[in-house]
């Protein structure tokens, strides 16, 4: 699926279903508030949350005094809905319309986060880009968090085949520029009642 696809389907997804409805809906991030709060970060640490969409994560790190926060999705729609819910405060937030894979940032970010984007790539290209534009945008010792389907997931999310990993193969999938800290699985109850399992990892950026 080309960039221009993509685009497409998730903006009819945001155009069609309301936040509660959709699958990875959480009315409270834990597992990654966990993570961030674990990293007894400065208040102006500069956070990215990848394919971040309308999700309640930015809010909670608003709501703890975070200043410099960017949300990046390759959909306008679920970024207009975001503003729309947070008001005056979507100010504050750098908003970033774009297919993570091409993304070239141009500045340099604290935390990466991304809850269940990598996994929608499925293909090297894909991946090593996304791995390249991890190297390029996090800081020497900074940090980054991905959680995605495990081996006992799903394979499919919203019509589309994804890539499941292990705690040991997503570790894998970084192990050139991020040194493990942390990995767990964990299940994400959907609004529907099943179970989705996740891995969820947490690393730091090492020299080369």
């Amino acid at each position: 699926m080309n960039t221009t696809d993509k685009t497409k389907h998730w903006n009819h997804i945001y155009e069609t279903k309301e936040l509660k409805d959709v699958s990875w809906y959480q009315l409270k991030p834990n597992t990654s508030l966990a993570f961030f709060d674990a990293l007894k970060l400065p208040k102006t640490a500069k956070i990215i949350d990848i394919g971040g969409g309308d999700s309640f994560l930015v809010d909670y790190l608003l709501k703890a005094g975070f200043k410099n926060i960017s949300v990046l999705d390759i959909s306008e729609k679920a970024i207009e809905r975001a503003k729309k819910r947070l008001g005056e405060q979507s100010k504050i937030v750098t908003w970033i319309v774009s297919d993570v894979t091409q993304f070239t940032p141009d500045e340099e970010y604290d935390v990466w986060h991304d809850r269940a984007a990598f996994h929608f790539l499925t293909n090297d290209k894909d991946i090593s880009n996304y791995i390249k534009a991890t190297k390029q945008s996090v800081k020497s010792q900074g940090h980054l968090i991905i959680g995605v389907f495990s081996e006992k997931g799903p394979k499919k999310c919203s019509g589309i085949e994804i890539k499941q990993y292990s705690k040991e193969s997503l570790s894998s999938a970084f192990q050139h520029h991020f040194e493990k800290i942390e990995c767990k699985n964990l299940d994400h109850e959907t609004p529907s009642g099943s179970l989705q399992n996740f891995t969820f990892c947490k690393f730091k950026k090492v020299e080369a």
